[in-house]
């Protein structure tokens, strides 16, 4: 079996056993600043089982997700048609699958966690979908969570801080680049995550 079936077959059992692993909200960041925004086309990577993808369709965008579990994408699809809203929902592993290039105003990743040379590459895939003028917005498990914060990957391998997101998408205007805190539970305990939170943007043709 490859690397690539490995990952679907243990995202796959994740998606079975646990049913909504992340809830059925829209994460919270991509709420709060990303309400209000105009129509425009968006691109979903790693999308799970489409909260936010949804989310997005219904405030009026175009909405693409991307992932590699199919049965997350099953899952996605029965969400949006709960939902009302049209998705294109493609299972596909984001180390292989092209985004249409200068295509999408916004790329969303949220926790997207991967390895150092997984995690460059799909952020070059993101800067390269984006249409000028577009916006990457990515959310993740920072990399002081792993001692300080609660929840999220054990291992820091797939945490990053605002020092590697400057360097990834350094050919784009970042417009921000920040810890961002937020109350979590594991275990029935709580405390709060760090996450860092980037928004960049495509330079205007």
């Amino acid at each position: 079996m490859s690397q690539q079936d490995d990952r679907r077959v243990s995202w796959n059992e994740r998606y079975i056993a646990q049913g909504e692993l992340w809830g059925a909200d829209a994460n919270r960041f991509v709420a709060s600043e990303l309400d209000g925004l105009a129509p425009r086309r968006v691109l979903d990577l790693a999308c799970g089982q489409g909260r936010n993808a949804v989310w997005l369709a219904l405030q009026g965008h175009t909405v693409t997700g991307v992932d590699i579990s199919d049965v997350a994408i099953e899952q996605a699809r029965a969400v949006a048609a709960n939902a009302g809203v049209a998705v294109e929902l493609i299972a596909d592993d984001l180390l292989v699958w092209e985004p249409e290039p200068a295509a999408y105003d916004l790329v969303l990743l949220s926790y997207v966690q991967l390895p150092e040379g997984s995690r460059q590459l799909v952020h070059a895939k993101a800067v390269a979908a984006l249409a000028p003028g577009g916006r990457v917005f990515l959310i993740a498990h920072h990399r002081d969570n792993l001692e300080h914060g609660i929840g999220g990957p054990p291992t820091d391998d797939v945490l990053f801080d605002e020092a590697q997101l400057a360097a990834d998408f350094a050919v784009l205007d970042v417009i921000r680049n920040e810890v961002v805190l937020r109350p979590a539970e594991k275990d029935g305990v709580s405390g709060t995550a760090i996450d860092v939170l980037l928004i960049a943007e495509q330079p205007a043709a």
